[in-house]
């Protein structure tokens, strides 16, 4: 079965018609037909707020409760006693004015960086290399931080950062397809439940204005944002 013909396949199987609750939604996605390899699930939000004003800029992290699926590949910038307890925490690599000369000579060959607070006047220095391609830490996100050890440990565990687009969506791995039904249920709840919490208090209206489920080479479907900003989720 090729691609365009799976794909066909497995719009015809989703009921446009409806909104799915999460629970119906990640039974349904299951049962559509695989690609080759194990997808990535995501769940992509349209947020009813104005992302071009400061006050109203959704982000935050949210810890997933059975991960992402991903092997994540964390960088921790700091010294001594922190970069010991970074490597123990499971950092691929440790260390810090040669990390940060590496990075500026290109290499980034990681996921998420977290660094030590005294280090950040060195790792300033890599905000437009960094920035564009959001693995710039931050405080807001708990990658800048004393205890960097814990926080090598979350983002390991399944701890993800999410941000606004200049459009209001947002786009949130949760998992793989091949995650039990409950565990996918489970991330997406806390996904959506961490979305809700992140709400700016200057946001009027309608703040959850859609949502959909998918994976990387299917279909989305469309979820019943109502019942979900009712369950808080």
């Amino acid at each position: 079965m090729n691609g365009s013909r799976r794909f066909r396949s497995a719009v015809e199987m989703v009921d446009r018609t409806r909104a799915y609750s999460l629970d119906e939604a990640v039974v349904l996605l299951q049962q559509l037909p695989k690609a080759k390899f194990d997808e990535t699930v995501e769940v992509g939000m349209q947020l009813g707020v104005d992302p071009r004003k400061s006050e109203q800029m959704v982000r935050g992290t949210v810890a997933l409760p059975h991960g992402t699926g991903k092997t994540v590949r964390v960088v921790a910038i700091c010294q001594g006693d922190q970069a010991r307890e970074a490597q123990e925490a499971g950092a691929e690599h440790t260390g810090f004015s040669d990390i940060v000369e590496k990075i500026q000579g290109g290499w980034l060959d990681f996921d998420v960086i977290v660094a030590a607070p005294d280090t950040m006047r060195e790792v300033g220095k890599l905000g437009k290399l960094l920035g564009p391609r959001g693995l710039m830490p931050s405080p807001k996100t708990g990658t800048v931080t004393p205890n960097v050890g814990q926080a090598v440990r979350e983002v390991k565990a399944g701890k993800i950062e999410f941000k606004i687009d200049k459009a209001g969506n947002l786009h949130l791995p949760i998992g793989k397809a091949s995650f039990a039904p409950d565990k996918l249920v489970a991330n997406g709840a806390a996904a959506f439940d961490a979305v809700l919490k992140a709400k700016p208090s200057s946001s009027r209206g309608e703040y959850l204005k859609s949502a959909t489920l998918s994976s990387t080479m299917g279909p989305g479907i469309r979820l019943d944002v109502k019942a979900i900003a009712a369950q808080g989720r």
